[in-house]
């Protein structure tokens, strides 16, 4: 009797345990955003089995089944979903500054202007048929151009260059400004660098570099002008540019040359750096400018 009892009492526990289980009619699960990885989630039915199943995550997305057993979601938050756009991609080809090729154009520039004749006309008519089918002025294969003329002292190509490059309005820096300085100073065009020199100073008054001061000063001791030697050290002090040594010792010596000794004494004083670096016996040594100079003396 009691061996009954007990199997009946458990069978009643078992009874209740499956109708309390199939009382259970919707389970909401949630969904946690961890990333964008795959999370599991454990859904119970109404059949008492457990069922796994796979869910992208979506942020705080939550889900639940209905009496069919079919698995509903909150739209709101599927709505709210990131999604990556692709930004549109604009190619402007007059903001391009792009340097791939330019060396081979500038080789083209100059196996072009070495078999033209010194004919303004042909020289400026060649250069606009090699920028013909460009669209835009190929800046970076001009001035290595201009490099390459420099290095193999073509001085009247760069100075044809240079010119037609000034004429478009582009490359008007102080690099071709350099350039077209020296070429004028080793092609004997004199005249040419001083009004080029001039057009400088009123269009670039404030922003003249000391280098092409330096340049110019080069350029009258070159052709042994000491008065406009003079009157360009004259502008780097009005315009508070310091110069350097080579271009201090070039002014005092065209004092000495006017014969005015107590200005090339002044000069040195006020710019001559009294420390000089020399090579000793392998080593760089420093010195006193004015004992080195006494003892070349």
């Amino acid at each position: 009797m009691m061996i009954v009892s007990s199997r009946n009492s458990f069978s009643c526990q078992f009874s209740s345990l499956s109708l309390a289980m199939n009382q259970v009619k919707k389970t909401e699960v949630e969904l946690l955003l961890l990333g964008s990885k795959l999370s599991n989630c454990t859904i119970f039915s109404t059949s008492s089995t457990i069922l796994t199943a796979k869910a992208t995550i979506i942020p705080h997305v939550k889900c639940s089944l209905n009496q069919s057993g079919q698995l509903l979601t909150n739209s709101k938050a599927v709505e709210r979903k990131m999604i990556k756009k692709v930004g549109k991609r604009e190619h402007h080809l007059w903001k391009k500054r792009d340097s791939a090729g330019s060396g081979q154009k500038a080789l083209n520039l100059v196996r072009i202007v070495s078999g033209l004749p010194n004919e303004k006309e042909a020289i400026y008519g060649a250069l606009d048929k090699w920028t013909a089918w460009e669209t835009e002025f190929p800046l970076i294969a001009a001035a290595k151009a201009l490099t390459i003329l420099r290095k193999r002292s073509h001085w009247k190509r760069v100075i044809q260059v240079a010119k037609w490059m000034l004429s478009k309005g582009q490359g008007a820096t102080m690099g071709t400004y350099d350039t077209l300085l020296l070429a004028f100073d080793m092609d004997q065009r004199v005249d040419e660098a001083e009004s080029f020199w001039n057009m400088i100073l009123h269009v670039h008054t404030r922003s003249i570099s000391k280098r092409l001061f330096s340049r110019m000063i080069s350029l009258y001791d070159h052709h042994n002008m000491q008065d406009k030697i003079i009157e360009v050290f004259a502008d780097m002090e009005e315009l508070n540019v310091k110069p350097d040594q080579d271009t201090v010792r070039r002014v005092a010596r065209a004092f000495q040359k006017l014969g005015q000794e107590e200005k090339q004494m002044l000069v040195l004083k006020r710019y001559q750096s009294k420390w000089k670096y020399i090579h000793f016996k392998g080593e760089r040594v420093r010195v006193r400018t004015d004992a080195w100079d006494e003892d070349n003396a």
